[in-house]
């Protein structure tokens, strides 16, 4: 499809002011979409203005100067590629592109899901793929050198076992054509379809991901209702291979309690994940889920502790770290 992560940076509305975020759009192939997947919604909009006031000072992020960073900044504009890290304004994308990290958003940009904590377009695609995306992924991981690269995508309902093999293909083109550079896919719950998992959980690569978001409790609040906890820790089950890891990440400051918090780490570990990252929640717009707090780096801290003490190969906690934060750092080591 047009909208493929190369030209997304591109579309008629990200540019046009007039498309406010909660509003319906027609993209440039002619599907309807709404902007940044959630509906304006007044009664949200104007639930959380202390907490959008008062954010932490340990939110604050340094910014990124290191010649790595600039060179890959440089390759990616003259490309014209897109990446997750600068679509999303990630707060780390200095800090990971000086060491040759980034994460290539695949199938699109519209999903056909609406989780209220995600900020992706929301809309159906009608099983429209860009066949040239698995080429264009291994030249854009070749020119921008990377040393480890983390695919991941929107949910793609609209297609068969949910573009698993649309994934897988990308997965191998990447190898071919990068041998060195590590893999990781970070990828939806395929609606738990044991064969979908399957296909993406191959040899080329090293770490499958997939994200519980959420303790239990909250789960049917903060995603769309399509997903599913138990489903979740299923797909991660079922990705564990001798020859890949794999990872999950939680979202704080939803509402979730300690206990809770430590309930869900046992649970990812019971179906052997390997990895994990814990990360504050930020509201990307006035229409999604407010932030109920703001965890403290003390707090981060003491759930690192808990997941090394439960077996986790490694954990990334703090207010910053994201799904993808320093993913060559924090699997490297052990692949």
């Amino acid at each position: 499809m047009r909208n493929s992560y190369f030209n997304y940076r591109n579309r008629p509305d990200s540019l046009d002011p007039d498309v406010k975020s909660g509003m319906k759009y027609r993209s440039e192939n002619g599907i309807s979409a709404i902007r940044n997947g959630i509906k304006q919604n007044p009664n949200l909009i104007t639930s959380d203005t202390r907490n959008v006031a008062e954010k932490p000072p340990w939110l604050k992020v340094r910014l990124a100067t290191s010649p790595r960073y600039s060179d890959i900044k440089r390759i990616v504009k003259a490309g014209n590629l897109a990446t997750v890290c600068e679509e999303s304004h990630c707060p780390n994308i200095g800090e990971c592109w000086s060491h040759g990290t980034a994460t290539l958003m695949l199938m699109g940009s519209i999903c056909t899901r609406a989780c209220p904590f995600c900020a992706v377009d929301t809309g159906n695609p009608h099983q429209g793929l860009d066949a040239q995306e698995p080429a264009r992924s291994a030249e854009a991981v070749r020119l921008m050198d990377l040393n480890y690269v983390v695919l991941t995508s929107v949910d793609r309902d609209d297609l068969p076992l949910g573009g698993a093999k649309h994934y897988a293909d990308c997965i191998k083109a990447i190898h071919q054509v990068n041998a060195k550079t590590t893999i990781e896919a970070l990828t939806p719950d395929f609606q738990g379809n044991s064969n979908a998992v399957a296909t993406v959980a191959i040899p080329e690569l090293s770490v499958f991901a997939h994200n519980i978001e959420t303790v239990r409790r909250l789960t049917s609040k903060v995603r769309d209702p399509r997903a599913n906890y138990d489903q979740s820790l299923s797909v991660l089950r079922q990705a564990k291979k001798p020859y890949n890891h794999t990872k999950s990440s939680i979202m704080l400051g939803l509402g979730e309690q300690v206990q809770e918090i430590k309930d869900t780490m046992a649970d990812l570990r019971s179906v052997g994940v390997s990895f994990l990252t814990l990360g504050q929640y930020l509201r990307p717009t006035r229409n999604h889920l407010p932030v109920e707090r703001y965890v403290h780096p003390d707090e981060f801290s003491r759930y690192r502790d808990w997941g090394r003490e439960m077996g986790f190969l490694e954990v990334m906690s703090g207010p910053l770290v994201r799904s993808s934060y320093r993913a060559d750092k924090l699997a490297t080591q052990f692949i």
